[in-house]
């Protein structure tokens, strides 16, 4: 009679975690939804301020939800700091939220902005193996042929049906570049995230810290690039570049990130990092819409293959997740 207690009271239990797993999932599309609006203020901005700037403007703006945030949770957060918890709120803050996304803009002034969005599809690739290694999560069956699959639609995004001999010089591939590393910082960023969501910080902790923490790192990467701040515009122009930074930094920045962080709080990185690809298929459909920028035969190629294996690989992890409740029974 307890034994049959006891499993009915785990598989209760399995049934709440997966509807809240559910629930998170859709929390983190929302938030990599609202990612996706970032080209619309992000190519704009470019336009007066270089990509250093940009980003270190939208972290002095958002400091102003951080700092009292951290102030009201200072007890909390002291209690629990680690080397573990220090060095993954280094990493979402100094690579996830200042170098990857300065590069990510970058990539905007280097070459398509389609081709920018469509490379973030690599993001979950490098969270998964991330996951596996930290977490202890299961990889996805039959992972390596998903990897090889995902990089040829990689080779396809970057080079088109070409030789990558042709044109090696081009600004294009420089942009590429950016928006891999950028990627690779991300997906490791939704591993860190969930690793301190683990040590129990709550998604407004981890939020504000991955904001606050970069700011440093900006201010000496907005010195060491010697850029001058150089603003043409006056009146209603003024008043258009505060609405987009207003916008860019608490949107696509701080509403984006409390609903990602509060979604993976109860997702495993593996699925979140899945969920996330919302992001560059919203920015896709927005630079169509707004820019009129349309993809080549090649982009759309590899796009569809990368598409097609993230799919069969989330598919793999549904199933490998379905057999575990049986395998308990």
């Amino acid at each position: 009679m307890q034994n049959t207690l006891e499993l009915a009271s785990e598989k209760a239990g399995w049934r709440t975690s997966r509807i809240a797993s559910i629930n998170g999932i859709w929390y983190v599309a929302l938030g990599a939804t609202l990612w996706g609006l970032d080209p619309l203020f992000r190519i704009l901005l470019l336009k007066s301020f270089t990509s250093a700037q940009i980003v270190f403007i939208e972290h002095v703006l958002l400091a102003f939800y951080a700092i009292p945030v951290l102030f009201k949770f200072r007890r909390t957060l002291v209690g629990k700091l680690s080397i573990g918890v220090i060095g993954a709120l280094l990493f979402i803050s100094w690579g996830g939220s200042a170098v990857a996304t300065v590069l990510f803009t970058a990539a905007f002034s280097h070459g398509s902005a389609n081709a920018v969005l469509l490379l973030q599809k690599l993001q979950p690739l490098f969270a998964i193996v991330l996951a596996r290694v930290m977490l202890k999560e299961k990889l996805p069956q039959k992972f390596f042929i998903f990897l090889l699959a995902a990089l040829a639609g990689t080779y396809l995004l970057t080079f088109g049906f070409g030789s990558p001999l042709v044109g090696l010089h081009d600004l294009a591939l420089l942009s590429c570049l950016f928006s891999i590393i950028a990627a690779a910082l991300w997906g490791g960023s939704t591993v860190m995230g969930k690793y301190l969501l683990q040590k129990k910080l709550s998604f407004s902790i981890v939020t504000s810290l991955r904001f606050l923490l970069a700011l440093p790192l900006l201010s000496v990467i907005l010195l060491a690039s010697g850029d001058a701040w150089s603003l043409n515009a006056q009146g209603s122009q003024l008043s258009l570049i505060a609405v987009n930074l207003l916008f860019q930094a608490f949107f696509p920045g701080l509403i984006s990130m409390l609903l990602y962080y509060k979604g993976l709080s109860s997702t495993k990185a593996v699925y979140a990092t899945l969920a996330e690809l919302s992001f560059p298929a919203v920015g896709v459909l927005i630079n169509w819409l707004v820019f009129g920028q349309t993809l080549t035969l090649g982009q759309l190629s590899g796009f569809l293959l990368i598409w097609l294996t993230l799919w069969l690989m989330s598919r793999s992890s549904n199933e490998q997740a379905a057999q575990q409740p049986q395998a308990a029974a």
